[in-house]
This record gives C-alpha cells, structure tokens and sequence, in this order.
C-alpha cells in the first residue's frame, strides 16, 4: 500500500467508546509524554503545518483525536502522559480513557509509542511500553527531536532508550526529526504492514 496523505480529515475528538467513529479503517494510535513532539510527528508525516495543534503548554491534547489519513487509515492521537500540572483525577480520567480505547478497539492496528531521543525514558515511558507489551499491541518506537542530537551520538542514544525499554525484538525502534522530515516514507512503509 503507497500511503502519500492529501486529504486529511479531523473526524472527531472522543472521550468514550459510544463516540469513536464507525470505520472499517485501520487505527495507528500515537502515544508519548505530553512535550515528546506528538502533534509536530503527526503534522510533519502529514505534510500539514497545524492540523494537529502544537502548544508551549504540554498537556493540551485532552481527548482521543481522530484523523482520517485519505481513507486509508486513521491517526489517533491519543492524551499525553506524565504532565505533573494535570491534577490527579484528571489523570486518571485520561488513564481510563486511554485505557479503555487500548484494550477494546477492534480497529487498532499499531501503536507508535514516541520518546525524547535526547533523554533517557522516564518511568512513564517505561510502564507505558511495558502496559502496551502486556496486551500484546504491535508497537512502533519513535524516538523524536533527532535534530538536536550531534548525528555521530544518535546511535548510542537509540541503543540506550532500547536497553531502558527492554525492546521486544520483534518491534522497530526508529530516531526522527519532525524538522528535517526525511524518514517520512520509511516510517509510513512500517506503517503500511498494518493496515488491513
């Protein structure tokens, strides 16, 4: 499947499962702490500059965020975790919220899960990818803001976020920069092996 996005299409933003849309499309959903870059990944793999809204104010995402990529998949862009500002009833709202989308949706195909590259995971990160392995979702890792990493220290960061995870050896672990935009195709090829 060639995935070259053109018509890209907020469908709805949900807080429960009665209000995900009703597709036979494959769902990617994005997961990662509230400043790891997620809605820059999402409008640099799109070619859009504010689709997915950035903010300086970590935290903002606060529903499931459904993007139809031309019919050919779904992004979800799912809240961010870690954000010591969010109270914490409102972090366990999210949780449940997440949650409850992770363990039920028929449609899910892939998570990609992204990290700071720059920075060892936190413990959020951790218990994030280790709740994805333990209900057996295919995880991508994207480890961001490669551009602010001296290209020769890019490889040691990558083998240390993978010892940190523990990695399973089946998933992909890839550095990349929503700025230089250059592993765009090759992330959307991974991709592409999960779409029905």
């Amino acid at each position: 499947m060639n995935i070259n996005p053109n018509n890209i299409e907020l469908m709805i933003s949900a807080v429960k499962e009665e209000q995900y849309p009703e597709t036979n499309l494959t769902e990617i959903a994005l997961s990662g702490r509230s400043n790891v870059g997620k809605s820059s990944f999402i409008n640099s793999m799109i070619g859009r500059k504010n689709m997915a809204r950035t903010s300086q104010q970590p935290g903002k995402t606060q529903t499931l965020n459904f993007y139809n990529i031309d019919e050919q998949l779904i992004f979800v862009d799912v809240p961010g975790y870690g954000y010591a500002k969010v109270s914490k009833s409102q972090r366990e709202k999210f949780g449940k919220m997440i949650e409850e989308y992770l363990t039920k949706r028929e449609n899910l195909g892939l998570v990609i899960q992204l990290v700071d590259l720059r920075h060892n995971p936190t413990e959020d990160d951790v218990l994030m990818y280790n709740y994805l392995k333990h209900f057996d979702l295919p995880t991508l890792v994207i480890c961001t803001k490669e551009d602010k990493i001296a290209k020769g220290k890019v490889q040691k960061h990558i083998k240390n976020i993978k010892q940190k995870l523990d990695l399973d050896p089946n998933d992909t672990i890839i550095s990349y920069s929503s700025i230089q935009n250059s592993k765009q195709q090759y992330i959307w090829d991974i991709i592409a092996n999960y779409i029905n």
